[in-house]
């Protein structure tokens, strides 16, 4: 049979340090300092750290350049279209202007006949709100007249026999004619045709003088009695 020992085996002390303690396997503690320069993206001795930043600050300037020109692009690219369309609308811009030959229109040339065509249509709508006010006013007038002719009308309809007490056309034309026998010899022995300007003049005059209602009146009363006259 084998032999067991009692006795305890005893370790040998370690050369490494002190007696009664116990060697420590882990590393040392590095520094801050050591850690950033340990780290390469942090190292200012680093070609290929200077070279990344390098590379990206070129990248964001070419990216603002090219953004810069794509922008300036688009606004000009804008500017040509609508002096496309302008030259497109405005009818004086098609028509072809020998002075200037086949030479294609410059923006002030194009400009400049957008200012006269919206004037003109500004002209132009001016006078057609004036045409239309005078066409409501001649239907405004029309209508007034419309509703006398219907008042005469139904009252010749209500009183049938009335209409046979009424003087003739003949007579109508008769008063007429005299009243304006009268008015053509003093108008005649007025008025003045020498010029266009006197005949102005003269005619103010003779209606200030001939036309007030008291001579209109007296000049009627006495046609009456003249046909009067003549007819009894």
């Amino acid at each position: 049979m084998r032999e067991v020992s009692l006795v305890p085996e005893v370790s040998p002390p370690s050369l490494s340090g002190p007696r009664g303690c116990r060697e420590d396997s882990s590393p040392p503690a590095r520094s801050k300092v050591e850690y950033a320069y340990s780290d390469n993206s942090l190292d200012p001795d680093d070609e290929d750290s200077d070279y990344h930043q390098e590379s990206y600050k070129e990248s964001y300037k070419d990216r603002r350049r090219r953004a810069h020109t794509q922008a300036e692009q688009k606004r000009r690219d804008a500017i040509k279209r609508g002096y496309d369309d302008l030259q497109t609308i405005v009818p004086t811009c098609q028509q072809q202007d020998f002075s200037i030959g086949s030479q294609k229109l410059s923006k002030a040339i194009v400009l400049q006949k957008t200012i006269d065509y919206i004037q003109f249509l500004h002209k132009e709508k001016k006078k057609q709100e004036e045409e239309v006010s005078t066409l409501r006013k001649d239907v405004m007038a029309l209508k007034i007249m419309k509703v006398n002719y219907e008042q005469i009308v139904k009252a010749h309809q209500d009183n049938p026999h009335k209409s046979e007490d009424q003087v003739s056309d003949q007579v109508k034309f008769n008063v007429f004619q005299g009243i304006m026998d009268s008015l053509f010899q003093s108008f005649n022995a007025s008025v003045s045709m020498a010029s266009f300007q006197e005949l102005s003049a003269c005619v103010f005059s003779w209606i200030e003088e001939h036309c007030k209602p008291q001579t209109l009146r007296e000049i009627v009363i006495g046609v009456l009695h003249q046909l009067k006259n003549q007819l009894y």
